[in-house]
């Protein structure tokens, strides 16, 4: 079925959208984020999936095609680490072509970013997302909980800058752990023009020892920043859009705040979520799932697959960021952070 005869407007429950997929390519990572895979959980003999357990070029390819016959337009690359892929390139080659995607972009840790900068930009990405926790060495080391040192992530962030990428910096802020380094990291990337957005951190998946404690609110990181650097509001670029957009006053240079924990965005969420093992998620803080990689291996043709994303999605009510803040989110067991996102709302 063509995207053209597809009805544009598929909606779940709460009468959102699908707009968005957020791509999951490996399930392999090389940190070990304490907010993520924290080392004594995810340790250096973690056992990830094996390869043949894994979405091949193919399947990425196929299912995508299908996700934009349904409405998505952006497509967000993610791991995992997805720069561990090794086919990388011709994943977003392929993605890259297929029409209907108005938008793709990935997100990643970073630590590959300079040795595979070129070869992105060459397969037709535009854009590229880097979690940047710290600018001080000891707590980034800490943080990443590999000791892996800034300078290789801002040499990364220079290599994709010099070709041609946009680049903006995720980093999520946790409170008496990296919270003084909030106006180092705004003046940092205001100086280089990169767009620098502060996360709230959150409890995604089971092991990242969360408390409301160590939430620092972005009300109040917006307030540190504006007593230095002023700052006002700027419009939303879509709808569905997570970041709170300010800028710098009287400046085109832009900051943006993601605030999930203290003002929830479920009512315009767009964002449907695939696993490297073909896994739908319908939410970042889901339990359920469906299991699309074996439909498509036992022979599902592509109007059966659709019909499966489709059915997913209409029956879709999550909005568990709005219950944790009225305080009635259920207890559940979630998907770790780390099988569908890199630090990726």
């Amino acid at each position: 079925m063509k995207r053209s005869e597809q009805a544009p407007h598929m909606t779940d429950r709460l009468e959102r959208p699908l707009r968005d997929l957020r791509l999951s390519v490996t399930d392999r990572c090389n940190f070990r984020c304490r907010y993520c895979m924290p080392e004594e959980i995810f340790g250096s003999d973690f056992r990830f999936l094996p390869q043949q357990k894994l979405l091949t070029l193919s399947e990425l390819e196929r299912l995508t095609r299908i996700f934009v016959s349904l409405g998505v337009e952006k497509v967000r690359i993610t791991g995992g680490e997805p720069l561990m892929r090794k086919d990388i390139g011709e994943v977003i080659r392929r993605i890259r072509r297929i029409e209907g995607v108005k938008d793709i972009a990935i997100t990643t840790n970073g630590s590959f970013l300079k040795q595979k900068a070129g070869l992105l930009r060459a397969a037709g990405l535009e854009r590229v997302t880097v979690s940047l926790d710290s600018l001080d060495e000891g707590r980034f080391g800490a943080m990443n909980g590999r000791g892996f040192p800034v300078k290789r992530i801002l040499e990364g962030i220079d290599a994709a800058a010099a070709e041609g990428l946009s680049v903006k910096v995720n980093m999520v802020v946790q409170k008496g752990v990296n919270d003084q380094d909030i106006l180092p990291m705004a003046r940092y990337f205001r100086e280089r023009g990169h767009i620098l957005r502060f996360i709230e951190f959150m409890d995604a998946g089971n092991s990242n020892g969360w408390n409301r404690k160590h939430v620092m609110e972005s009300k109040r990181i917006r307030e540190l920043i504006h007593q230095e650097m002023p700052l006002e509001p700027v419009e939303a670029n879509y709808y569905g859009e997570v970041a709170a957009r300010y800028r710098y006053r009287g400046t085109d240079e832009e900051i943006g705040f993601i605030s999930s924990v203290t003002q929830a965005f479920c009512g315009s969420c767009t964002r449907a979520r695939l696993s490297a093992e073909g896994q739908l998620y319908t939410c970042l803080f889901a339990s359920e799932q469906t299991d699309l990689l074996r439909i498509m291996r036992a022979g599902a043709g592509d109007d059966e697959v659709r019909a499966c994303i489709a059915e997913a999605w209409g029956r879709r009510e999550d909005r568990y960021s709005e219950m944790r803040c009225a305080q009635t989110a259920p207890k559940r067991r979630k998907v770790e952070m780390s099988h569908i996102a890199v630090n990726v709302i």
